[in-house]
């Protein structure tokens, strides 16, 4: 391992990732795992690209030392970023399995039992095919989830290194709420958002926001298409700001409107199931327990609302298509799962369907401490109100409504 002081952690952060990874590799009798998520390949090297769709792959032997198959043109990633000093590139013109191949012969692991991620997105089954006809003298063997026991709990640096992601969370949701009004398009909301966010030092999330008015919020997963929002309607708000890759994630709903009673009791249903979760949660404490809370708190409100997923996710180091780390962990039903010290979480108490027609959030980031749990933010809960009524604004006063100028942020 090359040490050096220029990487997202100190190198001991490092240093201590790949001892417990060798532990576990020890305790599933691995003399190697070949690692190809490019979640695990940045908490075990600090590596990163978005070339990630090109093959790419971290060989932790039991004992010796690692190395990595990349694509040529990312091998100055390993170089300018990694510890990592042992390269294997492949041309564009090349084969990367082959290159893999190549490689563990070189490095005597092709007689070995070597781990691979076999649920990975990026070693799709035409290459595990492949690797399974060409390692004919040792064993190939479903290592899955073994870098993942490591990044469930975040280290205290992890942790501080969220609050920067939260810092850049916060600022944009902010940005979103300013600008939302009727008149401006899903676009202009989403342009402040996203400049917010970058101006406070975050950088490219792993999803960008999702801003939808009116009755697109009743769209699973939609996010702005030019529509103009019209007054007396709703915004719903979701922001995943990030900070070298690990993010933070929140809802928020702005209402133009006065708060009917529908929106009130959504609103402190919401905000109820946070508050109940968060003093429940503690190390110790199963993942349906947690999930029971909201969902029972959700279900009961009289106004058609329904909580239809899951209630939160791990959340952490992500690259597109998406900012969770729900597949390592969720707060689903009927999962017995313990919480542990240093495990995040977004906490997700929204409400699809109120009244029949509108989707509303309020979302909680925490990490989960000794004896209890901490939030990762500091912005109200509470709806946004902008009543406007129809008899201020005239129709024609739309069409002349002013881009919002974007907030300074520090």
């Amino acid at each position: 391992m090359r040490q050096r002081d220029d990487m997202t952690f100190p190198f001991e952060e490092y240093s201590r990732r790949l001892g417990d990874l060798r532990r576990r590799m020890a305790d599933r009798l691995l003399d190697a795992v070949v690692i190809t998520d490019p979640e695990n390949l940045m908490y075990l090297t600090d590596y990163q690209t978005t070339g990630y769709s090109f093959f790419q792959a971290l060989v932790v032997p039991l004992e010796d030392e690692p190395f990595m198959i990349t694509r040529a043109m990312e091998e100055s990633n390993v170089h300018a970023r990694t510890w990592v000093e042992l390269t294997r590139p492949y041309p564009d013109t090349g084969d990367a399995i082959q290159s893999l191949m190549q490689s563990l012969r070189e490095f005597g692991l092709h007689t070995k039992d070597v781990g691979y991620e076999r649920n990975s997105y990026y070693f799709p089954a035409y290459h595990q095919d492949y690797i399974h006809s060409a390692f004919r003298e040792g064993r190939l063997l479903d290592c899955f989830g073994i870098v993942e026991e490591g990044r469930v709990t975040k280290s205290p640096a992890e942790i501080d290194i969220m609050r920067k992601a939260a810092r850049a969370t916060e600022v944009g949701m902010q940005a979103g709420i300013e600008a939302s009004a009727a008149g401006v398009t899903e676009n202009e909301i989403a342009a402040e958002i996203s400049a917010a966010m970058f101006r406070a030092g975050g950088e490219f999330p792993a999803v960008m926001p999702y801003v939808t008015s009116g009755p697109r919020s009743m769209i699973g997963h939609a996010t702005w298409e030019g529509r103009v929002v019209q007054p007396g309607e709703h915004v719903f708000l979701e922001v995943g700001g990030c900070f070298r890759r690990y993010h933070t994630a929140m809802m928020r709903t702005i209402v133009l409107d006065d708060l009917s009673r529908s929106m009130i009791v959504a609103q402190e249903r919401m905000k109820l199931a946070l508050a109940e979760v968060e003093a429940a949660i503690r190390p110790g404490l199963t993942v349906s327990d947690a999930d029971n809370i909201v969902r029972g708190i959700i279900t009961d409100n009289g106004v058609q609302g329904q909580l239809i997923t899951r209630s939160g996710y791990s959340i952490g180091i992500a690259f597109p298509p998406s900012w969770d780390e729900g597949y390592i962990l969720s707060l689903n039903q009927g999962n017995p799962a313990i919480l542990r010290e240093g495990m995040t979480f977004h906490i997700i108490p929204w409400m699809w369907g109120v009244d029949g027609d509108k989707t509303v959030g309020i979302s909680d980031t925490i990490h989960v401490t000794a004896d209890g749990c901490e939030s990762f933010f500091t912005l109200d809960q509470d709806f946004t109100r902008k009543p406007q009524h129809a008899a201020e604004r005239a129709p024609d006063d739309l069409e002349d409504e002013p881009t919002p100028i974007r907030p300074e942020v520090a």
